[in-house]
């Protein structure tokens, strides 16, 4: 038994070996407990995914496919606004621009707005055409930073009980065989979707958790201010709530090590995805367009990687009926 978790070390120590061995001078970092160095690891490891993906997401859909990823429902947004610029319009001629005469369209900053866009009509461009903001992704950058350090203390303390055999893990997949390792990777997969979805309805439902820890990710809750960053933008033990099912899987059903520590990792690009607004249009995997729905009516799509939880459970709202809905 010691001998086979010996091999948990060891890969851990590899991994520490060629990440901190290639940012860090050796003699800062070696004399270190171990345990510190799996810390100090995870944290440059979640840096860099978060950044890397981040950046070149947003250079994507942004910058070299700006003009095929507009938001579906903003688009949907513009139309319905020129429909009613175009009622306001004839308001307006008819009673020389009378407050009073465009009253039933909302309050006067709402009515200021339309018509300045009627007389400037570069806003719909831009409102066409919008993003977030760099002042948006900055704000979002810096919750995600100053959440990281917390955020990599699961990831090492997992590390930590495999390595003492407290886990039920295996180091290779030859000990268990493919075809056993991928129904394992399955049973796994069911166990996090399942804890996050309730983990994150939770989040919603208790008022003081929504209050005091939820609400710092869903102040993003329009398409112009999501942005791949805001993926990680969780107050720091929101983020560690929700990626605690990662760690009870392993306790239930058995996982390859490896495979669990990527899996950790790829949660920076999973979130930086599903925040982007685009919708991927792929059954039954939750895009973008499910999640941006989430943060607008707060009550749906509270799963993670796919949407069968919140079928299964009736929290589900199709990006397509919400499209028909403003039609």
């Amino acid at each position: 038994m010691e001998d086979y978790l010996q091999l948990f070390v060891e890969e851990t120590n590899f991994y520490n070996r060629i990440l901190l061995g290639n940012v860090l001078p050796n003699h800062w970092w070696e004399p270190l407990p171990h345990y510190l160095q799996t810390w100090i690891r995870n944290y440059i490891a979640g840096t860099l995914v978060y950044f890397i993906s981040g950046v070149l997401w947003c250079l994507y859909i942004y910058k070299w496919k700006r003009n095929v990823y507009v938001p579906k429902g903003l688009a949907v947004q513009v139309e319905q606004l020129r429909f009613r610029l175009h009622l306001e319009k004839q308001l307006v001629w008819n009673h020389a621009l009378g407050i009073e005469a465009v009253k039933e369209f909302g309050d006067v900053k709402a009515r200021e707005g339309l018509l300045g866009t009627l007389f400037y009509p570069s806003k719909i461009l831009s409102a066409v055409d919008a993003i977030p903001s760099v002042k948006a992704m900055i704000l979002q950058i810096t919750v995600a930073m100053k959440a990281m350090p917390w955020y990599v203390v699961l990831p090492t303390i997992s590390e930590y009980m495999v390595e003492r055999g407290w886990m039920r893990c295996f180091s290779r997949i030859s000990d268990v065989g493919l075809p056993l390792y991928l129904i394992y990777l399955a049973v796994y997969l069911t166990i996090v979707e399942f804890g996050i979805y309730w983990t994150h309805r939770e989040l919603h439902d208790i008022k003081p958790l929504y209050k005091y820890l939820h609400a710092t990710h869903h102040i993003y809750n329009k398409q112009n201010t999501l942005s791949p960053f805001a993926g990680l933008a969780f107050h720091p033990l929101d983020g560690i709530l929700q990626a605690v099912p990662h760690v009870i899987a392993l306790y239930v059903v058995p996982t390859h090590f490896t495979t669990h520590i990527v899996l950790l990792f790829i949660e920076g690009v999973w979130t930086a995805n599903i925040h982007d607004c685009i919708h991927g249009k792929f059954w039954p995997v939750m895009g973008a367009g499910y999640h941006t729905i989430h943060h607008t009516t707060y009550r749906h799509n509270y799963g993670h990687y796919t949407i069968i939880m919140d079928w299964l459970f009736g929290t589900l709202r199709e990006p397509v009926s919400e499209l028909s809905k403003v039609k």
